[in-house]
């Protein structure tokens, strides 16, 4: 008797590599395009995408880290461009706010907010862009399923770097306490963001005429 396992790598090989973002620019003005210069643009809308995010802030009172919509602009990133845009883009939007521009949650800047209690947030966006990003070349953002579980493994990415950075940085490495406040908190906000990115895919790859399942 076997047991069934998942698919890692759910495209044949001509498809491999090919995320929806490779559809965002239009064919006509793509194919006039240096194709670094593509990649730039991409990049750069991903950032883009992410600070829109971030500008979608509250917080409760007694919590070092607040609610966003940054969690959403990473996951759509990174779906979108796969794992070397989707890394880029996240790198550069930290590497934005550490020298200064607004662009983190509530126009926040500066070295501060990265080494504070929220930076482990920050950084672990950089390590789920790679997984979300990686998982949608091979495929998993094409299906319901499939985008819910590549959304899933990069929100608890998110999760493992923040809690415990928070845990050191504001609770004197108390994880129950970091837990409660950095991940507990924000279960219920985290997923609805994650169910609106993994239905964004599907239905992306529907509007393009690349129907989950096609070959």
């Amino acid at each position: 008797m076997t047991i069934g396992m998942p698919r890692i790598d759910r495209l044949p090989a001509q498809e491999r590599g090919l995320t929806i973002g490779d559809f965002l620019v239009p064919i006509r003005v793509s194919e006039r395009m240096h194709t670094r210069a593509r990649h730039l643009a991409l990049i750069l809308i991903g950032t883009a995408l992410i600070t829109l995010g971030a500008q979608v802030t509250f917080y409760v009172p007694g919590n070092p880290v607040p609610f966003t919509g940054q969690t959403f602009g990473v996951l759509l990133a990174a779906g979108a461009l796969g794992f070397r845009r989707g890394v880029a883009a996240s790198a550069l939007y930290v590497l934005l706010g550490a020298i200064g521009l607004p662009v983190f949650a509530g126009a926040n800047r500066g070295l501060a907010i990265v080494l504070g209690a929220s930076g482990g947030y920050l950084l672990g966006f950089i390590l789920a862009s790679a997984i979300v990003g990686r998982m949608a070349e091979l495929g998993w953002d094409r299906t319901i399923p499939g985008a819910v579980g590549a959304m899933l493994f990069g929100s608890l990415a998110i999760y493992a770097v923040g809690v415990p950075w928070l845990a050191y940085v504001a609770y004197g490495g108390d994880l129950n306490m970091a837990y409660q406040q950095g991940m507990a908190t924000f279960l219920l906000w985290d997923g609805l963001k994650l169910a609106l990115a993994a239905a964004a895919f599907p239905a992306a790859w529907w509007s393009v005429g690349r129907r989950p399942g096609d070959r």
